[in-house]
């Protein structure tokens, strides 16, 4: 299915809508938030065709629609097509680097907090040479809605044991990596996204930086938030 300009803007709303309010997004909260130049039936219209596309679904009969993979992916790659503007707080993240100095243990721990406080994820440093993972965020993440099922946090407890078996094979490059539900290759990760980034730390270390959370994610902060980790790098 071709997504027409009219049907990308709705499911961009979509997608946006979900991830900040965590439920179903209905036709007519659509037509009221965003004032869209087209009646309420000719929204509906478009967003069964978008259902049937397999874009968004509807978990209940009388719910509104939820994105799928496919639909955050359409999301996703438009992203990544656009110019994403440079994460807010970059003097925060540049304090950060002065203030560990040399100390690469020191660095990683006050930078994946950081992270992982403003993205709302678990953040994982992986030190290359020294094969060592640095974690934060457990405590964000398990504030997300989606870990109020049980069973979800056994799932995501062992995509990460996956990840740091398999982060190799992955083959993580300088660019921005992104798994969303069932393109991870691993196991019970249908819930969940993963970024990924190789960057170059300062002397002469190397790593992988990683936000691993629920589908639901803010993509357009989270890539923000790593380009601007990287270009930040550049200068150190």
């Amino acid at each position: 299915m071709t997504i027409t300009e009219r049907q990308g803007e709705i499911l961009n709303r979509i997608v946006e809508d979900y991830i900040g309010l965590a439920q179903p997004i209905s036709s007519e909260f659509l037509e009221k938030k965003h004032k869209f130049s087209v009646s309420p039936a000719t929204i509906r219209i478009e967003m069964q065709r978008l259902t049937d596309g397999g874009f968004i679904f509807q978990p209940h009969t009388s719910a509104g629609r939820v994105p799928t993979d496919k639909g955050y992916r359409f999301f996703v790659d438009n992203l990544l097509k656009s110019e994403i503007s440079e994460f807010e707080d970059v003097f925060e993240i540049e304090d950060i680097f002065q203030k560990a100095g040399k100390d690469i243990f020191k660095l990683a721990s006050r930078l994946t907090k950081f992270l992982a406080e403003e993205s709302s994820s678990l953040t994982i440093l992986n030190l290359l040479e020294r094969d060592f993972f640095w974690k934060e965020g457990w405590e964000e993440i398990l504030r997300e809605p989606e870990f109020e099922e049980k069973d979800l946090i056994s799932h995501f407890t062992k995509l990460l044991e996956s990840f740091e078996e398999n982060i190799e094979n992955l083959k993580i490059n300088s660019g921005i990596k992104i798994y969303i539900g069932k393109e991870n290759p691993f196991s019970k990760t249908k819930d969940f996204s993963i970024i990924s980034s190789r960057c170059h730390l300062p002397e002469g270390e190397e790593g992988i930086i990683s936000l691993l959370g629920p589908k639901r994610m803010a993509y357009d902060r989270n890539i923000s938030l790593i380009n601007s980790f990287k270009k930040i790098l550049e200068k150190f």
